[in-house]
């Protein structure tokens, strides 16, 4: 299956594209970009040098929305719910049924389900705090 997915590197930089073989216990996937030709070579892209993986449901979204970062008291929500730091400020609030201090990684599910993204696998190097709510 491909993911739509959105890559963003610790030092800063975005790519976006389309993975089939993400795997959040292999260092190593591959990254077809956008509006490469169907024949390109998929790109290497190393997990450790990452950010977060984002799969997303579109690669534009909606610049003027602001992910909510709370939860809906009236909304059930799966998994325990957690508080994402990253090293350059930027919050992700959501549940996790995975995070465990010493792996490599984890995927948070946002708390607003109007985001656009379905899902986000944290480095976990690249977090500065992460906490449970």
């Amino acid at each position: 299956m491909q993911n739509k997915i959105v890559i963003r590197y610790q030092e800063g930089r975005v790519l976006k594209g389309v993975s089939v073989d993400f795997m959040p216990n292999k260092d190593l996937f591959h990254l077809v970009p956008l509006d490469t030709p169907p024949d390109a070579k998929p790109q290497d892209i190393h997990a450790h040098d990452l950010k977060a993986v984002f799969f997303v449901k579109d690669y534009t979204g909606n610049a003027r929305y602001q992910d909510r970062k709370e939860f809906l008291p009236d909304k059930p929500s799966t998994g325990r719910k957690i508080k994402v730091v990253f090293k350059d400020g930027e919050l992700l609030v959501g549940t996790t049924q995975g995070y465990q201090p010493g792996r490599p990684g984890f995927f948070v599910f946002p708390a607003d389900a109007q985001s656009n993204n379905d899902r986000c696998y944290v480095i976990a190097a690249a977090a500065k705090e992460v906490s449970f709510m």
